[in-house]
Order: structure tokens, then sequence, then C-alpha cells
């Protein structure tokens, strides 16, 4: 859903169910595959801010922190802050973290 979200707003993105692998996919290839096709990792999963933070390297990162969410509510959260976080990514943050108190750029 997310992917078509963002593909709908002109983006490139794919998910990981677009690999043989699917949800198997593991966070090391994931870094990889972001690295090598110069993409962002958008993602609800604690481990990929845990590993910027660890290597202060890139793949860059969004993270939402959001908890169980329905895909309308998600598309309407990101909606509402899409020019900030588009901002954030132009002026090259690393990582972002968005919840629903705040939007925290790295």
């Amino acid at each position: 859903m997310l992917a078509t979200y963002l593909r709908w707003k002109g983006f490139d993105a794919i998910h990981t169910t677009h690999f043989p692998e699917g949800h198997l996919l593991q966070d090391a290839e994931i870094g990889r595959i972001a690295l090598e096709e110069n993409r962002i990792i958008i993602t609800k999963d604690s481990d990929f801010p845990d590993a910027f933070f660890l290597k202060g390297a890139p793949p860059r990162i969004v993270y939402i922190r959001l908890g169980n969410t329905r895909n309308r509510e998600l598309t309407a959260f990101l909606e509402a802050r899409w020019q900030m976080i588009e901002e954030l990514l132009i002026q090259d943050s690393g990582m972002i973290v968005l919840s629903q108190e705040q939007i925290i750029s790295y």
C-alpha cells in the first residue's frame, strides 16, 4: 500500500514483495539494495534506525513510528506532512523519524 501511494506521488517506489524473497528479505539485503539503487528505506521496523545510529551511514531512512495504523490513516498522516518530509529529504537528511507528535531529522 505504501509503495502504491508513493508511486501515485510520482516516486519510483518498490516493496519488498517485488523481490523473490518477499517479506523474508533480510535487513542487510534491503540496505544493500537501497545503497546500490540510491533508494530511501521507508519502514516501521526499529532495526533500521538502530543500524543507522550504530553505523552512522547510508542508506537513508524514513522511520514511521505510528504503531498499528490502517492504510487510510497512514496515507492521510503522510499526506498532511508530505511537504516537510520532502523538504527534509531534499536537504539530505540521513534519517527522518515521523510520529504523531513530531518530525525529527538526523
